[in-house]
């Protein structure tokens, strides 16, 4: 199975939520204790089991193009 991870660029997020309404593993969420640069709490990527698999999907409906995902094929990597 693909693992993935998300980076956010935080300082551009304005805090729509779109993207953690279509994660289908779940582990994007709002920030809470935190504000941007233009007062808005950014979405942050919480994944401490490693369920992320890099679908995307959330990069895909960001209005504001604040994500970057990456994806890497376990079985290629050697089992990560």
């Amino acid at each position: 199975m693909a693992k993935g991870t998300v980076l956010v660029d935080v300082d551009r997020c304005k805090g729509c939520e779109l993207c953690t309404t279509v994660c289908p593993q779940n582990v994007l969420h709002m920030g809470r204790n935190r504000f941007n640069a233009r007062g808005y709490r950014p979405v942050e990527l919480v994944d401490p089991e490693g369920k992320c698999t890099g679908c995307a999907i959330c990069a895909l409906i960001c209005p504001d193009v604040v994500l970057t995902v990456y994806r890497v094929d376990a079985k290629r990597a050697g089992g990560l």
